[in-house]
């Protein structure tokens, strides 16, 4: 099993920064591909960002260029810097851990960005 825990979410200001982190516990082997994920209030869960036990990268274009995210293979530990903040990057955003055709949330960290 598997437990994903989230922090970092709060209230800023648009152009605002956070950094949220995810810290995997459990059965890892850092094969895993990790990821964030957010959901706004009436809208689908979306990808923000993921992460391969390699280290590529892949972003969705709205935060190409303003969000940044990287792991600690030692602390199985997931970051997500977020920079230049908008309204619109207001939503849960959830940590998301995929091994194979299996795959694990956390329970998802609140981020506002007041305009």
């Amino acid at each position: 099993q598997v437990q994903l825990v989230e922090s970092g979410g709060g209230l800023v200001q648009a152009g605002g920064s956070l950094r949220l982190s995810c810290v995997a516990s459990g059965s890892i082997f850092s094969i895993e591909t990790m990821g964030w994920y957010r959901q706004a209030p009436g809208k689908q869960r979306e990808l923000v960002a993921t992460i391969t036990s390699r280290g590529t990268t892949n972003y969705a274009d709205s935060v190409k260029g303003r969000f940044t995210i990287s792991r600690e293979y030692a602390k199985n530990t997931a970051y997500l810097e977020m920079n230049s903040l908008k309204p619109e990057d207001t939503a849960v955003y959830f940590c998301n851990l995929k091994r194979g055709l299996n795959y694990w949330w956390g329970q998802g960290t609140q981020v506002t960005v007041s305009s």
